[in-house]
């Protein structure tokens, strides 16, 4: 990537918060998520419903809280309400938006976070789902950021932790789960993905300032189409990268 005067963080956390639609809900867990729904909360998106994992509801959050269950998630909340009660919400099909990170990403937008290597005996074993499975189970409109190499974008995961569209079209359904829900988008450092309507596979919707198709693929264990035109994403505004100083003030993702 070319020299930029904002950080690979600020541009994630832009491209992330431009995709979150105002008057809208959305899953928020802890980190890179919470910055880009604050910063949509602040600019294109002041009626987006922010939602805790532990059960804030609604909030309107000063700074950037250090976990999910950081008092600051409940700040001029709706609710305070439970993990329980948001669990529900998402069951009942009323999230628009979730977000997720990822150890590997297959074609069809599937999910491992819970082991790399053999099952019962790992090279790593990783977090596991927390309430990932439900996320990307029950939220409309799946978005997930991770960092992008040709190991964690994998022709076939370790394990499957949280679906995406499984085998392909119609394998959602035939699992019991939601049609109207699945992958929307991944970000990654060099790039936006989609997902075809007709194959269920992932494809290059947008690349960041300085990066190559060429660039997207070499970091990729199975081939990513391109869509045509291909874009560029916009970079972080100067009042974008003002609102996020203020947003972390402490630095402790925003870096100065």
């Amino acid at each position: 990537m070319a020299e930029t005067d904002y950080t690979s963080t600020e541009l994630l956390a832009c491209v992330a918060a431009r995709l979150l639609e105002d008057r809208k809900s959305v899953f928020v867990g802890t980190g890179l998520p919470m910055i880009a729904a604050m910063l949509a909360q602040r600019t294109t998106a002041p009626g987006l419903l922010i939602i805790f994992e532990a059960g804030g509801i609604g909030p309107q959050v000063p700074v950037l809280p250090i976990s999910v269950g950081d008092s600051r998630t409940f700040h001029k909340a709706v609710s305070a309400s439970s993990m329980h009660d948001v669990m529900s919400i998402a069951q009942a099909g009323y999230l628009d938006f979730g977000f997720l990170g990822a150890a590997q990403i297959d074609p069809y937008g599937n999910i491992n976070t819970t082991v790399i290597g053999p099952h019962d005996a790992p090279i790593a074993r990783l977090p596991g789902s927390g309430g990932a499975n439900d996320v990307g189970s029950f939220c409309h409109r799946t978005i997930i950021i991770m960092r992008q190499d040709h190991r964690k974008f994998a022709a076939q995961l370790d394990f499957l932790t949280t679906p995406g569209y499984l085998t392909g079209p119609g394998a959602r359904e035939r699992a019991g789960l939601p049609a109207d829900c699945g992958p929307h988008r991944v970000i990654t450092q060099l790039g936006v993905y989609g997902f075809d309507d007709a194959t269920r596979k992932m494809y290059l919707m947008v690349v960041h300032p300085g990066v190559t198709v060429e660039e997207v693929q070499a970091n990729s264990g199975f081939p990513i189409p391109a869509a045509e035109p291909l874009t560029v994403s916009a970079p972080p505004t100067a009042e974008e990268r003002r609102i996020l100083r203020e947003i972390d003030p402490e630095g402790l993702l925003i870096t100065r």
